[in-house]
């Protein structure tokens, strides 16, 4: 009899255990609602545009001051895009940094030749992400 008193003066009665596991079960609905809704709004509604980047090269013509880097970029004709470039020193440090905006023109694939400017000796440039704008 203790034992009853005790759980019913600390909300520990049959009642409570229901009505928490209805909780319980109510939010673990909520969210499976909540994350079918998201998979079925991204995989019908999302835009179908692509991008792809590839690193073609560098060029350290002047390594104390500028890096020329050259990457290609493919996407759907006519998308613009934007690029940030980098420039790394021989410890992996970013020592340049350019955010390139490129227009949208008729070719499924284009390369480009940017300069990154450096405030110490580079040796690699490349491209750090790509982003359709």
């Amino acid at each position: 009899m203790v034992d009853s008193h005790v759980a019913t003066r600390y909300g520990r009665t049959e009642g409570a255990r229901r009505r928490n596991l209805v909780v319980a079960v109510a939010a673990a609905l909520a969210v499976l609602v909540a994350v079918v809704a998201w998979v079925i709004w991204v995989g019908l509604f999302s835009p179908k545009a692509s991008l792809e980047s590839r690193d073609v090269g560098y060029v350290t013509r002047d390594a104390d001051s500028t890096v020329d880097i050259r990457f290609e970029i493919t996407t759907d004709p006519g998308t613009p895009v934007s690029c940030a470039l980098q420039a790394l020193n021989d410890e992996f440090a970013i020592v340049g940094w350019k955010v390139v905006d490129l227009p949208g023109v008729e070719a499924l694939s284009r390369a480009y030749r940017e300069t990154v400017r450096v405030t110490e000796p580079a040796v690699t440039g490349l491209i750090y992400r790509c982003w359709l704008t």
